[in-house]
């Protein structure tokens, strides 16, 4: 996929162009509903597929206290939408002076000069220039003035409701991993570099492999989870049954941020400084402060079993273990 950061960089082989337009946060159903019709509008009318998005979501700047967090980093999303199919994406740095341009200006520069646009595919609520004064019918008498069409995209529905990013958020709030798979279509995910933590899992017998603060995608809310862990440093990614701890250990004080700590299933790894991602498959429980260190150690070893279970996991001949906290 051809990936450019700034419109005067967009090479000459992407234009003529059908464009999309958003933050693409999480590229859920919804997300992938439109680039399927702009696939298939572009294969029919010998366009380049073309996603224009931005590097933050704009409330990052007009609004920070507003801003929620990203399901997804921008270099998920770009993976995303190549897996997709898209061929290009325009990143476009959201500034104070790009939320000053006009809806005219947006057309003008990103639409018709830059990308030669012939079809443009936005949801029924699309809105753009400053202070978003631009509509839908902004956005048809303008390409009426540029040589763009406007095709109009209607909702996708799934799991009983509107596919969002905003209401994915809410459902990994909860916890609700499996709800959230299906709006996203495939399970949540996070990703980072395996990094030393407190010990106290070693200590416990289970030792986890943690994820650093700097991790990518959105984790779901506090809890223990049963999932996977992918090796992304390992010859062949091997993907292996875990179960995951969210939060910081109440049974303990001394635990000051949200963690991902994911306890790999009869496996004796050293995965130090390793990236790996972290799939999201169900949640088994809450976080629970416990009265000692004995209770917590047999919950540990419940929490295991029924992950074990619920993932299809073999029985153990004897207990392995993940290199980390």
């Amino acid at each position: 996929m051809i990936i450019a950061r700034s419109l005067d960089r967009i090479p000459d082989e992407v234009r003529p162009s059908a464009v999309t337009i958003g933050k693409f946060d999480g590229v859920h159903a919804g997300h992938r509903a439109v680039l399927a019709e702009l696939l298939a509008a572009s294969e029919q009318r010998s366009l380049t597929p073309v996603v224009v998005t931005f590097d933050r979501n704009p409330l990052a700047v007009l609004r920070p206290e507003a801003c929620p967090e990203n399901l997804v980093s921008l270099g998920q999303k770009l993976e995303l939408l190549e897996e997709a199919g898209v061929a290009a994406t325009v990143v476009l740095e959201f500034t104070r002076e790009l939320a000053a341009w006009t809806a005219e200006e947006f057309a003008e520069r990103v639409l018709a000069t830059a990308l030669e646009a012939r079809l443009v595919l936005v949801g029924a609520d699309f809105r753009f220039g400053a202070r978003g004064a631009g509509t839908v019918d902004t956005l048809r008498e303008l390409g009426a003035v540029h040589g763009f069409e406007v095709q109009v995209v209607g909702d996708v529905l799934a799991d009983g409701g509107r596919a969002s990013s905003s209401r994915i958020r809410r459902l990994l709030d909860e916890g609700d991993v499996e709800h959230a798979a299906l709006l996203l279509g495939r399970a949540p995910t996070v990703r980072g570099e395996v990094v030393r933590g407190l010990q106290r899992g070693r200590e416990l017998g289970y030792p986890t492999a943690n994820l650093a603060a700097e991790s990518e995608g959105l984790a779901p809310g506090d809890g223990v989870y049963a999932g996977w862990l992918t090796d992304s440093s390992a010859p062949g990614t091997p993907r292996y049954p875990a179960a995951i701890s969210v939060g910081s250990n109440p049974t303990f004080d001394d635990v000051t941020r949200k963690t991902v700590e994911a306890y790999v299933l009869d496996e004796d790894l050293d995965l130090y400084g390793h990236h790996v991602e972290v799939e999201f498959t169900r949640r088994l429980r809450g976080m629970v402060a416990y009265a000692g260190v004995e209770p917590l150690i047999a919950q540990m070893g419940q929490d295991v079993a029924e992950a074990r279970q619920l993932l299809g996991a073999p029985a153990p001949d004897g207990r392995g273990s993940s290199t980390g906290g």
